[in-house]
């Protein structure tokens, strides 16, 4: 294709692509944001009829409404957070991910250190900006 087509029309082609895509992802995240509040609307309607009927399901011929408890932890404080984990020996509580930035970072102070487990991938990438 590139032996085809000259450096200006694949970047023109490649920004009119990237275009077409944000008006559909706009478009879509639009329309999925209004049927998501049609759906909480729903959701607060049945989580109180639950509630005024003291049950914690209702069943209808469509499927069946359960009525349960969600819980969601987080921290105001990870330094606190952090220790409490080490000192209590459960890491295991926070979740398994390498911060991307940090690590780079780190790796580039630190060229000389060797952390076992770690892997990493490289790829080369093509940022195409649009003319002003």
């Amino acid at each position: 294709m590139s032996e085809e087509l000259g450096a200006d029309k694949l970047v023109r082609v490649y920004v009119k692509i990237r275009d077409a895509r944000e008006a559909l992802s706009r478009k879509y995240e639009e329309e999925d944001a209004a049927l998501k509040e049609q759906q909480d609307v729903i959701k607060q309607e049945l989580l109180d009829r639950c509630k005024s009927v003291g049950a914690e399901s209702l069943k209808t011929e469509f499927g069946t409404a359960t009525r349960t408890i969600k819980v969601r932890y987080w921290s105001n404080d990870w330094g606190a957070m952090h220790s409490f984990c080490k000192e209590h020996d459960v890491l295991d509580l926070m979740e398994r991910r390498i911060s991307q930035g940090n690590m780079k970072a780190f790796l580039k102070d630190n060229p000389d250190i060797k952390i076992p487990g770690l892997n990493s991938d490289s790829f080369y990438d093509i940022s195409v900006r649009r003319s002003k």
